[in-house]
């Protein structure tokens, strides 16, 4: 048998193996289910991993955006009027976090930390000076003031005496340093006096830089993967016991900075986030790309925020049968002493429509407003994210201060904010690396099944050119090859010749001369 005629078969028993060996991998997914095995043990919360030096001190930048709105016609609003507001903004710091005291317990199965923030003043990306920039808002102490004493004829009667005694009224104009890091107030610098529990100090982002919300214990991973960051406890509870069921003092999910591998896009993703003091989720709406990254955007749904007319559900979260609000609006006031503070999208995004066209000034835009993860689905990492949020006080009529009755009931906006991040490039140069091995790693067997699919193709082109010579045999019989013949005469005489023409002539010992 010649070369050429073992080669065919060969080719052929090589391109079945790769072929059979090939699709038996990719049915099996033996390879992607090592690979995927093998992200499940390094995403963890544990000493040496891959992701707890950054978890630990988030490399990224984060931005801090405030925006305030001012209030344009105050006179008209305390007759009774439509209030009219202008947005001012932003005014932009540099966020530091990282995770403080990080001790493991539970055999490595729990960490425990503190999210530690602190904020510096970007002026590059600011609109102006919060120190000088003056904001004309509503004068949150003098409403939570009145707010904490209703109901009592005595109390309401002697707070009215001392807003007009230091000259308090329902609005008030500060500078945007004042408004966020604290001022004193001299309403509560009076209430204080007789109440040494109340802080003389107020400001939205009062006690905020370089604090932190409290402790947090946080699972690994290591013995569930989709445990991979979650919350167990917070402030030592497991539960909060601010609303009014369990399902609405549940404590869900991570605390936003870290998500398990492997996300798909029919999951929920659940943040507990103690400025709102309760769990929200989030779900998938479309496939983005950041830095060449892949990853599945992830947004809070209207029924997160909505009445509990359109979801049952948050009936939890009414303060009262009375204090039950509409769509797109979440009253903190029982996580904020009383203050009658309400949470919601800027803008109103995602609200009933009477909250937009109650206020002059608002205008959801679903590109500027919407709250939103990029989440690479393979590693669960943060590509990019905008946290945003709006602060409203409820303003209208309360009994024992006849300077309300004008008023309207009305959500009224004082400030949001947009709380930015996206991965900074040599984080985005990990991940890509990562996502290679993880591609080459699981698509293994399809590299096989090609390498089959090009033998095919050899051993079909193989067969076909020994199909040709056979038919051009067929029609040219007197043709010849070497692989035919190995030896032809090259004339009659040899064909006689019984020795076929190899001989040595000898001579005959009787014939000398021969």
């Amino acid at each position: 048998m010649t070369r050429r005629s073992c080669l065919v078969p060969a080719v052929g028993i090589l391109c079945a193996l790769l072929l059979v060996v090939g699709i038996g991998l990719v049915v099996s997914q033996v390879f992607r289910t090592l690979m995927h095995n093998r992200l499940k043990k390094e995403i963890v919360l544990v000493e040496g991993s891959r992701v707890f030096p950054s978890w630990k001190n988030p490399p990224p930048p984060v931005y801090m955006e405030f925006f305030f709105f001012n209030i344009t016609n105050e006179e008209q609003i305390l007759k009774g009027g439509k209030p009219e507001v202008t947005q001012v903004g932003p005014y932009t710091y540099r966020e530091y976090r990282y995770k403080d005291n990080v001790s493991m317990v539970q055999n490595g199965t729990r960490v425990v930390a503190y999210n530690t923030k602190s904020f510096v003043f970007l002026p590059e990306k600011s609109v102006g000076d919060p120190s000088v920039d003056s904001i004309t808002t509503v004068n949150i102490p003098a409403w939570a003031v009145m707010n904490k004493v209703k109901g009592s004829f005595f109390r309401s009667g002697m707070v009215a005496m001392w807003m007009n005694s230091v000259n308090s009224g329902f609005f008030t104009t500060r500078t945007v340093h004042e408004l966020l890091w604290g001022y004193e107030d001299p309403l509560l610098a009076r209430v204080s006096s007789s109440s040494p529990d109340v802080e003389k100090v107020f400001g939205l982002m009062y006690k905020k830089n370089g604090s932190n919300d409290g402790e947090f214990v946080y699972h690994t991973g290591q013995q569930n993967y989709l445990d991979y960051g979650r919350v167990e406890t917070w402030r030592g509870e497991s539960q909060l016991s601010f609303w009014n069921s369990n399902q609405s003092n549940s404590i869900n999910g991570s605390d936003g900075s870290a998500f398990h591998p492997l996300l798909t896009k029919d999951e929920r993703i659940y943040i507990f986030t103690p400025d709102l003091c309760r769990s929200i989720y989030m779900e998938f709406e479309k496939d983005v790309e950041v830095k060449g990254i892949a990853a599945y955007r992830f947004t809070p749904p209207r029924s997160v925020l909505a009445s509990k007319e359109e979801n049952p559900a948050n009936e939890g979260f009414c303060v009262s049968p009375k204090e039950c609000l509409g769509t797109g609006l979440l009253k903190v006031s029982p996580c904020r002493k009383g203050a009658p503070v309400v949470a919601s999208f800027p803008h109103f995004h995602l609200a009933d429509e009477k909250y937009v066209d109650a206020i002059k000034g608002m205008s959801p835009q679903r590109e500027h407003h919407q709250t939103f993860l990029d989440l690479n689905p393979t590693t669960g990492v943060i590509v990019r994210a905008n946290k945003r949020a709006q602060v409203n006080i409820l303003l209208g009529r309360i009994p024992g201060f006849p300077k309300t009755r004008s008023l309207n009931d009305t959500v009224f906006p004082v400030m949001f904010l947009n709380e930015s991040v996206v991965i900074d490039d040599a984080s985005a140069a990990r991940v890509h690396k990562l996502l290679t091995i993880s591609t080459v790693v699981s698509n293994f067997p399809l590299i096989i099944m090609g390498l089959g699919v090009v033998m095919l193709a050899i051993f079909i082109v193989l067969l076909i050119r020994a199909r040709q010579q056979k038919v051009g045999q067929h029609f040219n019989p007197d043709a010849s090859t070497e692989e035919d013949t190995s030896y032809s005469p090259v004339n009659d005489k040899e064909k006689e010749d019984p020795q076929n023409g190899t001989y040595i002539g000898l001579a005959d010992k009787n014939n000398p001369q021969a």
